[in-house]
């Protein structure tokens, strides 16, 4: 199983809007197939394990990451797969949340007297796609808020200076967190004040997000480079009272009601849209709507060894008067990069 999820891991940011599933097949203690899911409407991971195993996979043990699929999608069943191919015993580190499967995987392979073992690595397994189950049961994107800071915890200077605050190594892993989201998104004032084109630019290419822009008053210009550039699709959020503005044919503006539930209904229509993860790189008004709101689940701090005195910081609130009142992160890890220090932490309060 810990193969099976070494395999699957290797795909991370490619099968969105599918989760990550790697499969094992074992016969008399010999690994005799194994596979990934790659890429949404490719064969899924115990597809192509079965495929390898071949006449094998009679009397075999399956080890797959997740719950086996039962429905008719863009592929056949997974379930049925496994039941034609002969495979004894079927271990499942984890159970399907999508509503179309959960369950219906193993009672399939159960009536068909297959043996199922459910758990095995079960935490690892769920920690590996915590993405796609937290969005399947909240119909929601997972967000992860990115900010790059100074010691002294400053976004810029008073003056608005922020290039470069940290290193190229620290930019650098920046562009790989692009390449595995979704999307990712910037209020308009990023986009008025730096100009930026939100693409990933990495040594060997890299898979460019969708461009998400909050703009309520739609000021985005039509020849600014997210608008400009048809490297990815772009997306601006207005309120339906915006003005009309004509946009090159890879912008999209969606006009929502003001309320203030406006960036719930942002997310809920990227979710339809089949946007699992979310990058969040705004200023911080940006950042501050998203946390005070509980939008956001993970965070990834990158901290340079500067100190600029003043200065706009990652989250303000007039609402957190006493300690106790703090918002709690749990720090999963700690790298350095180059000379600055990623931080990577978890909302506490997030589900």
């Amino acid at each position: 199983m810990n193969f099976a999820i070494q395999l699957a891991s290797e795909a991370k940011g490619q099968t969105s809007p599918n989760p990550l599933v790697g499969a094992v097949c074992v016969n008399n203690h010999r690994i005799v197939g194994m596979g990934a899911h790659l890429e949404a409407g490719k064969p899924h991971a115990e597809v192509h394990a079965l495929a390898m195993a071949g006449e094998n996979a009679r009397g075999s043990d399956l080890y797959v990451t997740l719950e086996p699929c039962s429905h008719y999608g863009k592929t056949p069943p997974c379930a049925l797969k496994i039941i034609d191919s002969g495979v004894a015993r079927v271990f499942i580190a984890t159970l399907d949340p999508n509503p179309l499967v959960s369950g219906r995987g193993v009672k399939l392979l159960e009536e068909a007297g297959i043996e199922v073992i459910t758990g095995l690595l079960k935490q690892e397994a769920a920690q590996m796609n915590q993405a796609f189950f937290h969005s399947i049961t909240h119909q929601m994107p997972y967000v992860t808020l990115k900010s790059a800071v100074t010691l002294d915890g400053r976004m810029a200077t008073e003056a608005g200076s922020s290039k470069w605050i940290t290193s190229e190594e620290a930019r650098e892993d920046v562009h790989r967190l692009r390449h595995i989201h979704d999307a990712i998104l910037v209020g308009v004032n990023t986009v008025l004040h730096d100009q930026p084109f939100l693409t990933t630019r990495l040594p060997h290419g890299g898979k460019n997000p969708i461009r998400v822009i909050l703009d309520r008053h739609l000021r985005t210009p039509a020849d600014t480079p997210v608008t400009a550039d048809p490297a990815a699709g772009t997306l601006i959020y207005c309120q339906e009272d915006a003005p009309d503005v004509q946009y090159r044919k890879h912008v999209e503006v969606i006009r929502l009601p003001d309320s203030v539930s406006f960036l719930q209904e942002v997310l809920r229509d990227l979710y339809t849209r089949g946007i699992m993860t979310l990058l969040v790189e705004g200023g911080p008004a940006v950042h501050s709507s998203f946390i005070e709101q509980g939008l956001v689940q993970e965070l990834y701090l990158y901290q340079a060894p500067k100190l600029i005195g003043n200065g706009p910081s990652v989250f303000t609130s007039n609402r957190r008067a006493d300690m106790a009142d703090s918002l709690k992160l749990e720090i999963t890890d700690v790298d350095q990069l180059g000379s600055d220090i990623r931080i990577r932490a978890i909302f506490k309060e997030a589900d």
